[in-house]
């Protein structure tokens, strides 16, 4: 019986040996699975970063452009009526009519305002009267003086009475015209400073009259950009402009540059440009700003584009690839812009080859292993330029 008991317990310990040698082979073929997995993964994702590593080291690179070009320089204007002027009162009285109102058109010589002119009737009807007697005065001492009963200078003293009268007449006329206000020129009103009913004095502002037919707009050139413009214009040319209103559009209807004040404001070291646009539609009014356009032709400017640059401190650099693939940064003086490009005045030359896409990507002295070259002449026309 003891045999049997001792024989058992061999037999259970023999089969836990072996099925923990199964279990354990079980498991060590589950983490050989599963370290193959991992390292196939990890194979896999080390070669897609390194294919994009290897995409990201791909640059396209390109070239400043030098041709003629045109280039539009814009500039902050005011817009004045070629006539704006103050009406005032010449007279002192109340304010007995007005026959225009606010924002109307008027014509030339039409009745604007009238101040009572009572009192300035009576004076010129004393006048006349005066006037009258000094005549009859002046007529009946000539005829003595015809007939040799007063002296020559009896005679002339008559006359003088006379002609003084007449002048109180006419002053008395004149002051009686002050009473009736009258459009000097066709013109669009402005808002009145006084109401009718008003007593208003001698001087006093009614309103303000624009003759808006044309354009007077002012705007102020460097000194740099006026000799440019003095020494290439020709013999009685003229400098046409556009107009960009307020809200970004164009005014329909170009301008012609006709004066040039006489001195430079030494603060801003710049000259004033007068432009004068005809406004047959009256879309324009006296006071409105905006920005002149003007178009400058450029002979053998070096164009490059916007994308390729960047700033520090604002100031410009761009990314240049020497011979033995090397980035050197380069400052960049911009001379011009114009959509999408800049006109570059010095720091590279057509010669060079400047980074045109990832600029981000590198740094100063960095070397770059693989790159694609663009023409200029593929890249400049699809970044909108204008050429002629």
């Amino acid at each position: 019986m003891g045999n049997l008991v001792g024989v058992t317990h061999t037999f259970l310990n023999s089969n836990k040996q072996k099925l923990y040698c199964l279990k354990s082979k079980t498991m060590m073929s589950k983490i050989l699975m599963f370290v193959s997995l991992c390292a196939l993964l990890c194979h896999t994702s080390c070669s897609s970063k390194k294919e994009e590593a290897e995409a990201e080291t791909k640059f396209l690179l390109t070239s400043p452009l030098r041709r003629d070009t045109l280039v539009t320089r814009v500039y902050v204007c005011q817009i004045r009526a070629s006539q704006h002027i103050e009406l005032r009162s010449r007279e002192s009285g109340y304010l007995q009519r007005v026959f225009v109102d606010e924002g109307q058109f008027v014509k030339k010589g039409q009745m604007m305002f009238q101040i009572m002119p009572l009192l300035y009737k009576a004076e010129l009807q004393k006048a006349e009267a005066e006037a009258k007697f000094a005549e009859i005065e002046y007529q009946n001492t000539k005829q003595l003086a015809d007939s040799n009963v007063v002296s020559v200078n009896e005679l002339a003293l008559a006359q003088a009475k006379f002609d003084k009268a007449k002048a109180e007449v006419s002053l008395a006329q004149v002051h009686l015209g002050f009473t009736e206000i009258r459009a000097p020129f066709d013109g669009i009103m402005d808002r009145f400073y006084v109401r009718q009913g008003s007593l208003v004095n001698e001087e006093d502002l009614l309103t303000m009259l624009s003759d808006n037919s044309e354009m007077w707009v002012y705007f102020n050139v460097p000194e740099a950009e006026y000799l440019n413009f003095k020494l290439n214009a020709k013999k009685d040319s003229v400098m046409k402009v556009n107009l960009q209103m307020a809200n970004s559009q164009l005014f329909e209807y170009p301008g012609l540059v006709e004066t040039i004040e006489a001195d430079f404001n030494h603060e801003t070291g710049n000259i004033a440009f007068r432009a004068t646009f005809p406004n047959p539609k009256g879309l324009l009014r006296h006071g409105e700003t905006g920005n002149i356009l003007a178009t400058e032709p450029l002979k053998n400017a070096l164009i490059i584009p916007q994308k390729a640059t960047f700033e520090i401190l604002e100031k410009k650099y761009v990314f240049v690839v020497n011979k033995d693939n090397v980035i050197q940064q380069k400052e960049v003086t911009i001379e011009a812009e114009m959509p999408d490009l800049y006109i570059i005045k010095e720091g590279v030359s057509e010669n060079d080859k400047i980074v045109l896409e990832g600029i981000r990507k590198v740094r100063d002295k960095d070397k770059i292993a693989e790159y694609e070259y663009i023409d200029p002449k593929v890249v400049i026309p699809n970044l909108k330029v204008y050429v002629e």
